[in-house]
């Protein structure tokens, strides 16, 4: 099949600025980013459970019926959300080896999921297709240019980074403790974790770092060791 011949779901046809078939009834009032973004400060102000139809026409003077010519299901919401909610890409810095590059972009994926954390609750279904996410994706593959890697390698590496990054953020933000807590949590493991039971939890239990947040570029440079042995093997 030809690409021209390939159809796009009409929320995806307003976001990439195609002229999809005419429908009856008004021209539009909004641009479908401002659905967007009235959906994100909603879900920025009470997580993602706070989101519905009905509200995001509320938020801008819309009926809720009339909110459905932009976006036809909750699904189609949620594309328009995440687009918003991730913003531009960071431009690649050209002066940066692979390794610095793609440091780089995982930081910045990881503040963009600091900021709105309802992000890792949204259903994902199908890989991304909207604007700033294929911005987000060209940013990564590009980490990796003038390295050995092939295509294949290098979406596989990009997973990698992007699963690795989600995780963290999901672990940080299901288990984000205070001092107090982290102490609380070091002795009830000391309690628990006996050297007849669990040896090598209790022999490194002295080191053992219990701020999963502080964790992140330690486990970012393990999975960027792994994808510079591929790099190696690739060379050889």
């Amino acid at each position: 099949m030809e690409t021209s011949e390939v159809e796009l779901p009409r929320v995806l046809q307003q976001l990439w600025g195609l002229e999809g078939p005419a429908r009856p009834g008004p021209k539009p009032t909004f641009h479908i980013s401002e659905i967007g973004a009235a959906a994100v400060r909603l879900a920025d102000a009470g997580g993602l459970g706070a989101v519905s139809m009905s509200k995001v026409a509320a938020a801008l003077g819309f009926t809720t019926m009339s909110l459905y010519r932009y976006v036809e299901a909750k699904d189609d919401l949620y594309v328009v959300m995440l687009d918003e909610a991730f913003g531009a890409a960071a431009p690649v810095d050209e002066s940066l080896d692979w390794r610095g590059r793609i440091t780089a972009w995982a930081e910045h994926f990881r503040q963009s999921l600091a900021r709105h954390p309802w992000v890792l609750q949204v259903p994902v279904f199908e890989a991304p297709l909207s604007p700033r996410q294929l911005d987000w994706m060209e940013a990564a593959l590009r980490a990796f240019e003038n390295t050995p890697l092939t295509p294949n390698d290098q979406l596989s590496s990009m997973m990698l980074v992007n699963i690795y990054v989600r995780g963290t953020a999901q672990l940080t933000t299901n288990l984000r403790m205070d001092d107090g807590a982290d102490r609380l949590y070091g002795q009830r493991l000391a309690m628990l974790a006996t050297p007849d039971r669990y040896p090598t939890i209790a022999a490194g239990l002295a080191d053992l770092d219990i701020e999963y947040a502080d964790d992140f570029t330690d486990g970012l440079d393990v999975v960027l060791d792994g994808i510079q042995q591929l790099i190696e093997r690739r060379k050889g």
